[in-house]
């Protein structure tokens, strides 16, 4: 993984605005993609040189008025915002907790527990920070089971999405899912945290370039919500909505999948054993 995840953010900001959205004339015999750094550096109200050690990785602890004439230059949008601060903390060692002593629970509350009760019969899943599944409903063990992703003694959603075959053949909006599943790696718990380390080594290896290049990529904010399409060996092709619920105090995620159609909420009814209606689709 990169030791400049900061200056590789900044720059790849800034080569995807153009001049004209910052209101900078655009001109015939430009060579770089985007801005300039002597425009992003005007626009901000800071040096050339400044911008490039932190580019260059060779600042890696701009203070926060910095982060803010940056982004408000760049555009970003709140969650890019989010991302940034964090990737400066990163930088700079300045983790949210001490990785060398905090683990990845595989406790679930009791309350959580009850709340996944409560979700039957969909499909819920509960995960922590490096994927590993927690608990789930009997409506999602009954939909990823033939999937094999609930497979083996402890299952892992980014070992079952990058190494096992089935994952491929299941998801026709594989890349997009691989793409989620590695943000949420990158965003959950910081690329120092041991165990984190621990999975992104063991995939770079098992998993090869479809892991290691999306590890290697501009970091992003992971999509909380989507929809993904699925070909399941029982209940035929499915599209399934999704939301992820964060429990930060756990280090939690919980992922709730919803029938996208009617025919995917009758097709997860039969899956059930239950006459259909039992669920029902949230569009069309």
């Amino acid at each position: 993984m990169s030791d400049n995840e900061l200056g590789t953010f900044l720059r790849a900001r800034r080569e995807a605005i153009t001049p004209a959205e910052v209101g900078l004339p655009t001109g015939s015999r430009r060579r770089t993609p985007g801005l300039r750094r002597a425009e992003l550096a005007t626009l901000a109200g800071i040096s050339v040189e400044y911008l490039i050690r932190l580019e260059q990785g060779r600042d890696r602890n701009p203070s926060p008025q910095v982060l803010g004439v940056l982004a408000d230059a760049l555009q970003l949008p709140v969650t890019e915002r989010i991302l940034l601060r964090r990737l400066v903390k990163e930088a700079g060692h300045d983790a949210v907790f001490c990785t060398s002593v905090v683990e990845p629970t595989r406790t679930v509350r009791p309350s959580v527990r009850a709340m996944l009760d409560r979700l039957e019969p969909t499909p819920a899943v509960l995960l922590n920070w490096i994927g590993d599944i927690l608990a789930y409903t009997s409506g999602y063990r009954r939909f990823a089971g033939p999937l094999g992703v609930l497979d083996g003694k402890q299952p892992n959603i980014l070992r079952y999405v990058f190494t096992d075959e089935r994952a491929r053949a299941a998801y026709s909006n594989w890349d997009q899912v691989a793409d989620v599943q590695v943000a949420h790696l990158r965003q959950e718990a910081s690329l120092q945290d041991p165990h984190v380390a621990a999975v992104a080594d063991e995939l770079t290896v098992t998993a090869g370039a479809p892991f290691a290049d999306r590890l290697a990529a501009v970091p992003a904010m992971p999509r909380r919500a989507g929809t993904d399409l699925v070909a399941h060996p029982e209940a035929g092709p499915l599209r399934l909505s999704y939301e992820t619920l964060a429990l930060p105090d756990d280090g939690h995620r919980m992922v709730v999948h919803l029938p996208a159609d009617e025919a995917t909420a009758a097709a997860l009814d039969r899956l059930n054993g239950r006459q259909p209606g039992a669920l029902r689709s949230v569009g069309s």
